[in-house]
């Protein structure tokens, strides 16, 4: 039997195509890695995106092994089990004793505990194409559940207008990521890989939207901003008085207004000071007349 079995043309050419992006996607978390490395500290990074990868790359593992002709399925997923593995590995050697505990739990919890039971209950209880459908529903749930998760990002996205939070080249991978393993599903004739696809092609495409949306559309600033930025103009000016490169001549009057006040500052504190010196000159005189 051959290792790639080539007679579902489409299909080959997709979960190849797939597997080359979906490692990228894989490899993306490196530099963030590299930082802990590095640094020493995780930084204030949380564990639940690699262990929740984790899990769902081992969940569609055990899929593909109760299937044919998915190899590439295989692929891939045996590469996501490794190289979250190693993520998960580095975040317990730097992680604080708190987040390196709530790790271990979320490990024990879902990984463990949640997979041994799903595979067990499925071992015992279901056999042939009947534990393919259950182990593909259960993938399916929980695929749906992880695509549903930039749903708190475009949440933030569209309230606070800008998209600093919402990189669009991993948007837009992981959309032509969702694109190319729908289509290996419909090649495959398989629902269970096509049907999470779509939620997924629906989602990066939303996130694409509101990028161009947020990004590229000027929105309309509200009043109260308007007269924050009409209240910062004379400030601006002052300071532009202060570094000397007033070039325009409506500040000109401002220049001989402070120019005047300076004078007549001048003038006054020599007032004052005569003043002060006319009475010396009074009581000299009075004392002069009397002498």
């Amino acid at each position: 039997m051959p290792l790639f079995d080539t007679h579902n043309t489409w299909a080959f050419v997709f979960g190849l195509l797939g597997n080359v992006i979906s490692f990228a996607v894989f490899l993306s978390p490196v530099p963030t890695f590299y930082r802990v490395w590095k640094k020493k500290t995780t930084e204030g990074f949380q564990s639940l995106p690699y262990v929740v990868a984790l899990f769902s790359a081992t969940l569609w593992l055990y899929y593909a092994t109760q299937k044919k002709d998915v190899f590439l399925l295989v692929t891939i997923n045996s590469f996501g089990c490794f190289i979250e593995t190693i993520y998960i590995s580095m975040f317990l050697a730097y992680a604080p004793k708190k987040a390196r505990m709530t790790t271990v739990k979320l490990l024990l919890a879902m990984n463990f505990g949640g997979f041994c039971l799903i595979l067990l209950l499925c071992q015992l209880l279901a056999k042939g194409t009947t534990r393919a459908k259950i182990i593909g529903g259960i993938c399916v749930g929980f695929s749906v559940c992880v695509f549903a998760a930039p749903l708190s990002i475009i949440r933030t996205v569209i309230k606070t207008r800008s998209v600093e939070y919402m990189p669009f080249s991993l948007s837009l991978t992981l959309t032509i990521s969702a694109v190319i393993w729908l289509l290996y599903g419909l090649a495959l004739k398989d629902i269970y890989v096509a049907f999470p696809n779509v939620i997924g092609f629906a989602l990066g495409a939303l996130q694409m939207i509101l990028y161009v949306v947020y990004k590229y559309c000027k929105t309309t600033p509200h009043l109260g901003e308007k007269e924050v930025e009409a209240a910062k103009l004379p400030e601006v000016s002052l300071d532009m008085l202060k570094l000397g490169t007033v070039s325009s001549p409506e500040t000109a009057p401002i220049a001989v207004v402070r120019q005047v006040n300076k004078c007549t500052c001048g003038n006054d504190r020599r007032a004052e000071i005569e003043d002060g010196q006319n009475p010396k000159n009074g009581k000299q005189s009075s004392s002069a007349e009397a002498t």
